[in-house]
């Protein structure tokens, strides 16, 4: 997995300023590309035999550093935890081995970061075990056989574990399905993916930054347009949840339809949709709404969408 800037995606956002660490990274990550594009085997090998003996040189002054650090006590460790918050010298500390929380731990806090976005739909997902850098994870309740499941890892767990855990060798999952979305069936509910407008097949999805859910009241739906898309936003028992502003029966508008608890009810058409079950409709005809995948931290909300 590759390692982040900042610990927090820019999706969205505006390119790195000239002369930032995030312009190095990306620096380096062209350079990383350019050299894999070298056709001639003996010019590529001493080149990565060059860029091995320059890293390993800089892993070995880094030791020499923290070394010290250790040396000090309780001042070089608190200087320790501060440079581990650095996007930039944490991302060299992973590589050599030298970052102060175990991977485990670092795991176990990323899936801690995405449980309250999935138990809000139904869903949990457990860390099994990390053998070999490998973590083990299962998908619970709604995710587990969800025909949805496999989007929902891509954009929620797997961006958590690049985030928090860019070392991790890989990652083996319980409960997860390949199938794309489906008709549902009375044994599966799909938890939010991206949802596709047609002629946006193919488009990869990102994390948008949306404003202003924090005057949303317990209760309270708000419509909201997020890169041109129409959302209705809710805040149902404590937590943000999203969808497209769309009935599934009839298409009509939602976001002037009444909220009562947890079930959203269609202006239009009358059908009753549940939000914290992933949208389903509660008039028992099989459809569901499109629900719209929401993170919110401490840095704010943001949906995954098309780009």
């Amino acid at each position: 997995m590759a390692a982040t800037a900042d610990g927090r995606p820019a999706a969205g956002a505006a390119g790195p300023e000239p002369g930032s660490a995030e312009e190095l990274v990306e620096r380096v990550q062209a350079l990383s590309a350019e050299l894999e594009a070298v056709t001639d085997p003996a010019t590529r090998a001493r080149a990565e035999e060059l860029v091995g003996a320059v890293i390993e040189m800089y892993g070995a002054g880094l030791e020499r550093v923290f070394a010290t650090l250790d040396e000090a006590g309780e001042p070089g460790a608190a200087i320790r935890a501060q440079l581990a918050e650095d996007g930039i010298v944490a991302s060299l500390m992973l590589v050599h081995g030298l970052y102060p929380v175990a991977l485990a731990d670092r795991v176990a806090s990323a899936l801690d970061s995405v449980r309250p976005y999935m138990e809000s739909h139904g869903g949990d997902v457990e860390l099994l075990g990390i053998d070999q850098g490998v973590a083990r994870i299962r998908l619970e309740g709604s995710c587990e056989g969800c025909p949805a499941s496999a989007s929902t890892l891509e954009l929620a767990i797997k961006r958590a574990l690049e985030e928090a855990a860019p070392d991790l060798e890989g990652l083996v999952v319980e409960g997860a399905v390949e199938d794309p979305r489906t008709k549902l069936s009375d044994r599966a509910l799909e938890l939010p993916v991206v949802s596709v407008a047609p002629g946006e097949a193919g488009v990869a999805p990102g994390w948008f930054d949306i404003v202003g859910t924090d005057g949303i009241d317990e209760g309270e739906l708000r419509a909201m347009v997020v890169r041109g898309i129409e959302l209705v936003v809710a805040r149902v028992e404590g937590g943000l949840l999203a969808y497209r502003n769309a009935c599934a029966g009839c298409g009509a508008a939602l976001s002037t339809g009444e909220l009562a608890g947890d079930v959203l009810g269609c202006p239009s058409c009358e059908r009753r949709y549940s939000l914290v079950r992933a949208g389903r409709s509660l008039d028992d005809d099989h459809l569901q709404l499109q629900p719209v995948p929401l993170l919110a931290d401490a840095h704010g909300a943001r949906v995954a969408l098309a780009a």
